[in-house]
């Protein structure tokens, strides 16, 4: 029987075609094994060999064709060796395979009467310049992606009107999109210039986008105090009352993140017209979602001391429990959070007391 190990690149995975046999240059063009870009060998124009240990880890979800799969490992191989039979494994895999005294071809079973194992350089060859043709193409996008980020950056702080609201939008698509591009949003400064953006006078189309664009980053310290400003906390709360459903989890979410910390300044973030837009949101049984953004958040804001009262203060319990048989398990684990901080303060007992009373 074959040895099968883990397969050590996540996601790699054959694509079809039968595996092992010795190639010829020639025969694999022809037959479209390569595939890709041009159907045939690119990097032909690189002036750097590429590694190609580096291009399997960097290309761990690509489908690779199963000629390029060793057998033993079900992993890409990257020094090739064949056998007498003529079935071709990774080097390291098939010595293996013999140190633990097997006299046989893994994958046929038959008694070899060679052990030899012969360098494949030609299918060593093809699997180089696929890999290399897949790794360029990569980068290349990867780079245009970074442009496009960098270039949308620069035109966001020379537009105005309606072109901001779209340069917005068009770089929350590519934030989102691409995860490449959030940290060199970051890098560039873009925390800071879409933050900008925010004050008491900003539409709510531009502060829809620009939230949409921080919620997806990763905001240091600095960049978290500064959206803690009134005015900006003011407005955000304002989008998330009369935003769409994805601006209102949109809200959410960077208002969490907004209170995570012990030096958060919570108070200053949670307000009423918060909380009155949370119940909104969670009692909105259409978006699942937006239930569980807002329950989130309450369960954030019920952590702190101070302000469980607030949540109890606005009626935020006898909605909640109206919502328990509804909610899935998620959900109903942070609706009993809730619970249990509001509880915890005098005017949560009343409520709840009061509730379960008139429920009797």
């Amino acid at each position: 029987m074959p040895m099968y190990q883990p397969n050590s690149h996540g996601n790699v995975k054959p694509d079809g075609g039968s595996g092992g046999q010795v190639l010829d240059l020639q025969t694999t063009i022809k037959g479209g094994i390569l595939g890709g870009v041009g159907g045939g060998l690119v990097c032909s124009g690189v002036k750097e060999k590429l590694d190609l240990r580096k291009m399997v880890e960097e290309l761990e979800s690509i489908h690779v064709p199963s000629v390029f799969i060793c057998p033993i490992s079900l992993d890409p191989m990257q020094e090739p060796v064949t056998l007498c039979t003529g079935q071709t494994y990774e080097r390291s895999n098939i010595l293996k395979w013999f140190s633990l005294g097997h006299c046989t071809c893994p994958t046929t079973m038959q008694e070899l009467w060679d052990d030899t194992v012969t360098p494949n350089r030609t299918l060593q060859q093809l699997i180089h310049s696929w890999f290399s043709s897949k790794y360029l193409a990569m980068k290349k996008r990867s780079d245009d992606v970074l442009g496009r980020a960098i270039e949308l950056l620069d035109s966001l702080k020379k537009v105005k009107g309606q072109a901001r609201v779209q340069t917005l939008k068009q770089l929350r698509h590519v934030v989102v999109a691409h995860s490449t591009a959030k940290k060199t949003v970051v890098d560039m400064g873009g925390a800071a210039v879409v933050s900008s953006l925010l004050g008491p006078f900003t539409t709510h189309a531009v502060g829809s986008e620009a939230i949409g664009i921080l919620v997806n980053l990763e905001l240091d310290l600095p960049s978290k105090a500064n959206l803690r400003q009134p005015a900006k906390v003011s407005l955000i709360v304002d989008v998330l009352n009369e935003g769409s459903i994805e601006t209102k989890i949109n809200c959410t979410k960077l208002i969490e993140m907004l209170m995570e910390g012990k030096e958060s300044g919570s108070e200053n973030v949670s307000s009423l017209s918060l909380l009155a837009g949370l119940l909104r949101l969670v009692k909105n049984k259409r978006h699942p979602s937006g239930i569980l953004a807002g329950l989130g958040l309450l369960n954030r804001i019920c952590s702190d001391e101070p302000l469980r009262s607030s949540v109890v203060s606005i009626g935020a319990v006898p909605p909640l429990v109206e919502l328990l048989p509804s909610l899935n398990n998620e959900c109903l684990e942070l609706a009993l959070y809730i619970f249990g901080g509001s509880l915890n303060c005098a005017r949560g007992q009343v409520g709840f007391e009061g509730l379960c009373q008139h429920d009797s």
